[in-house]
């Protein structure tokens, strides 16, 4: 192994308590590559916790992987607080507490003798966890809340980062970022080859087969390589159940999520030679057909696949009378975020978002020519 794999291994191996993160707005490929790391450090007898926060668990397709459910969505105990008494003049008779004015009182009498206040101190016991694993994260704020409301734990802890995104701003410690693979699950696949095959069993080679099927689209996107069809095909002869895969993925489409697919379709319109496809959904599309955004992103997906030129797919999606949402699909070199970015989108460089406080109208009619613009900026 290089250098490199080495050091990811070599952390791993000395660590005890492990979490694994993944950003909200991941696709199903990081999602299924967390899992399958998550069954790794499992088979080596980790105490490992994989958390993301505000992921919509019921609505994602790959609900049907090993170990969904035990994805969290915050961080629990995640640093114990100590208070400490000095018994060396007085014994402990009783400990009791009470709950007064969202104050925890301890009550502790002594056998003989006296407590007093210099008897006593506290300090911040060490964090719950040793390492942390990134997966499919360009920077840490894209962790939300995870990140937020822990920052010290972040900056104090030794951190793996692993990705495949040019972008990526090589938050950790170790940073592994391979930008020639068509899918994050890819590169999982040969870190663990490389190191233990032997722990691939048939429920971690289905997750990271369900991650390349994902982001390929099953083998349609254009970024394949003679290696991807490789890895795929050792993780079947691994018995990853590529027929329970398609059928959750793509044979799942239910009469609602056809309905959104025809709204789509119908206010599809094309710029700059097919690199730019954009569309609009009302305020009724996303109700009448009872989807959600969700099943939004499988369909644009399916777009993807069929639409080989495109460089950038926008939605518009009409919110109440006066907001409209903006979603930025980028398929190329070109940032989705870079696409919108003065208007503060939130997102990675392959998707972004961002609610603008004006009708759809509007908003198409400024935020289209711009990224036009930006096209022929680029092409130029």
């Amino acid at each position: 192994m290089i250098a490199l794999e080495q050091q990811i291994f070599k952390q791993i191996e000395k660590s005890k308590n492990i979490l694994l993160a993944f950003p909200g707005n991941s696709d199903g490929d990081v999602l299924a590559s967390s899992l399958a790391f998550f069954i790794f450090l499992k088979k080596l007898n980790k105490n490992v916790d994989i958390v993301c926060d505000k992921m919509e668990k019921n609505n994602n397709s790959l609900i049907f992987l090993p170990n969904y459910s035990q994805i969290q969505n915050n961080l629990i105990n995640l640093r114990r607080f100590i208070v400490s008494l000095d018994i060396s003049q007085a014994k402990v008779n009783q400990i009791r507490y009470t709950i007064d004015n969202d104050k925890l009182n301890f009550i502790i009498s002594p056998s003989k003798g006296w407590f007093k206040p210099e008897d006593i101190s506290s300090q911040a016991g060490e964090f719950k966890y040793d390492l942390i694993i990134s997966l499919g994260s360009p920077d840490l704020e894209s962790l939300g809340e995870i990140y937020n409301q822990n920052i010290e734990f972040f900056y104090k802890t030794t951190l793996i980062n692993i990705d495949y995104n040019p972008n990526n701003e090589e938050l950790g410690q170790i940073n592994y970022i391979d930008l020639n693979v068509a899918a994050l699950s890819e590169i999982i696949f040969y870190l663990l080859k490389n190191y233990q095959p032997e722990l691939i069993n048939e429920d971690l080679a289905t997750c990271l087969l369900a991650g390349i099927i994902s982001k390929t689209n099953n083998f349609k996107t254009n970024n394949l390589s003679p290696r991807t069809l490789l890895g795929a095909s050792e993780l079947i002869s691994q018995g990853a159940r590529r027929e329970e895969i398609i059928n959750n993925l793509y044979k799942s489409h239910n009469l609602n999520a056809l309905k959104l697919w025809g709204k789509i379709l119908s206010n599809l319109q094309a710029e700059q030679n097919g690199q730019l496809i954009w569309s609009k959904l009302n305020n009724q599309d996303l109700q009448d057909s009872e989807t959600n955004e969700q099943n939004l992103t499988e369909i644009v997906d399916e777009l993807i696949a069929n639409v080989p030129n495109a460089k950038i797919i926008v939605i518009l999606e009409e919110i109440g009378l006066a907001d409209t949402k903006v979603l930025v699909y980028s398929l190329k070199s070109i940032s989705a975020l870079e696409a919108i970015k003065e208007y503060a989108p939130i997102g990675n460089s392959k998707f972004a978002s961002v609610i603008i406080k004006k009708d759809i109208e509007t908003t198409s009619s400024e935020i289209i020519p711009e990224i036009k613009n930006l096209l022929e900026k680029l092409i130029s």
